[in-house]
């Protein structure tokens, strides 16, 4: 599933959030019923609030007549994490509910959330997942995995490649592209509206038809680059950073030179704060390639135009973040049976239309290593041919679960990192110096440590 991520307008308005007195009321779009009611709290574009909206009402029809129990889907596109925490301080938290794994461990470690470890055996589809997919919150308890994994990767606008006369990206993880050649397709697909490249005389920064990239300062985005460079963002122990270390700042830095020295990308103020979707950006042309979350592919794939997906650029080990938001179920809720009965019928491709849409990608290995299994999710015109190495086998060799789903104490880092990467981004500050301060304040406490999975 798609896990909450701070675009450049949502790091423009940190530290505001809307007032509480929203988030129990009219904000969230919700069906009513006379009736026992399931509340299901998600958020999404408008596609994934009807994909999500469609499993659910297929799941109601599962139940037998006699529980008259209707599901109540709460759409909630917008300051997700200060409404739900509105419902969680008035004891009116949703029976089962996308939460943002920063959040998620905090309610465990409260009592909010139902440990799911005992109902494994009686539950498969809960207990056999990848074990890297679960959310421990102590050696023994669990508030479970995303309703899906995904992961990032490379959209194009095929027709953008197709005017630049260039190949398409790398479709495997051994021929990924490095950084140089990334840069460079990102140059030739950007012109301005006379048909001139940045690396041109007399390019327009002003009247820039398309641009041939994103530089995404998401740290979902930019992870497996640092992971490919070969750092992380914290040491093995979780307790040190390596944020300011030569490797990270390269990584950072190209993606900042992206704007400001290459122009391939669009610096923030050519971006503007209400910037469309990354695929309405491919779609109309805009975009020549991007950096997403294979959960765009939804968006994509129903956008009418010629796309295609590749393999991260590399910088020695091709590596990509896997990820996904926490769905966890109200310990206090009063339909115990039938929430663990959606918690695991939401993550079946074999019956939830959110997998062959291209919204999700499945949590259990089978689907992943069995040909007829992987067929059930992938064999449909959302997923083009090349997604199978480009996105499964990739996933599976060459994934690492993003850090800020497994660290503790991530709500008060992510107030640091996040940020640093609005302030770097405008390209008017020194990148080591900006890191260098993070690093002073992540190693004074802030840091510590990640979360257990004994399953790993």
């Amino acid at each position: 599933m798609k896990p909450i991520i701070l675009s450049r307008r949502d790091l423009l308005r940190l530290g505001g959030v809307a007032a509480l007195g929203t988030a129990a009321g009219g904000a969230l779009t919700a069906c009513s019923s006379n009736g026992p009611t399931l509340q299901y709290m998600f958020w999404g574009s408008t596609a994934e609030q009807e994909a999500v909206e469609d499993m659910l009402k297929s799941f109601e029809g599962t139940l037998s007549d006699d529980s008259k129990l209707t599901i109540e889907p709460l759409y909630t596109p917008d300051d997700y994490d200060t409404k739900l925490n509105a419902l969680v301080a008035s004891n009116r938290m949703p029976d089962v509910a996308y939460i943002q794994n920063g959040m998620a461990y905090r309610l465990a470690e409260q009592g909010r959330l139902l440990d799911l470890a005992p109902y494994f055996d009686d539950y498969p589809g809960i207990g056999g997942r990848l074990p890297e997919a679960y959310n421990f919150w102590s050696e023994s308890e669990t508030f479970g995995t995303p309703a899906a994994l995904e992961i990032m990767c490379l959209f194009t606008n095929k027709k953008a490649f197709d005017e630049a006369g260039i190949e398409l990206p790398p479709v495997t993880a051994d021929t990924a592209w490095d950084w140089d050649a990334f840069v460079e397709a990102a140059y030739r697909l950007t012109v301005d509206q006379n048909g001139r490249r940045p690396d041109e005389d007399g390019f327009d920064t002003t009247q820039v038809a398309r641009f041939g990239t994103l530089a995404n300062m998401w740290s979902g985005a930019w992870y497996g680059l640092l992971l490919s460079n070969g750092v992380d963002v914290v040491d093995s122990s979780g307790t040190t950073t390596q944020l300011n270390s030569p490797e990270a700042v390269e990584v950072l830095q190209n993606l900042v030179d992206l704007m400001h020295e290459h122009r391939v990308a669009p610096s923030p103020t050519q971006l503007g704060n209400n910037a469309p979707s990354t695929p309405a950006q491919l779609a109309s042309d805009r975009l020549g390639m991007a950096i997403d979350g294979q959960w765009a592919l939804l968006d994509i794939s129903q956008s009418g135009f010629d796309f295609g997906i590749g393999v991260l650029p590399s910088y020695g080990t091709p590596t990509t973040a896997s990820m996904g938001g926490a769905i966890g179920i109200s310990a206090e809720t009063e339909h115990l049976e039938e929430a663990l009965e959606l918690y695991t019928y939401q993550s079946d491709p074999s019956v939830v239309g959110l997998f062959s849409s291209g919204l999700w990608m499945p949590v259990e290995e089978k689907y992943y290593t069995d040909e007829e299994f992987i067929k059930v999710w992938t064999d449909n015109d959302a997923h083009p041919a090349e997604y199978r190495t480009a996105v499964v086998d990739y996933a599976v060799s060459s994934s690492t679960r993003y850090f800020a789903e497994r660290m503790r104490n991530y709500e008060a880092i992510d107030k640091v990192i996040s940020p640093a990467m609005e302030r770097i981004q405008t390209g008017e500050e020194d990148v080591q110096a900006v890191m260098d301060e993070v690093a002073d304040q992540l190693n004074d406490g802030l840091l510590q440590g990640f979360y257990p999975n004994p399953l790993v």
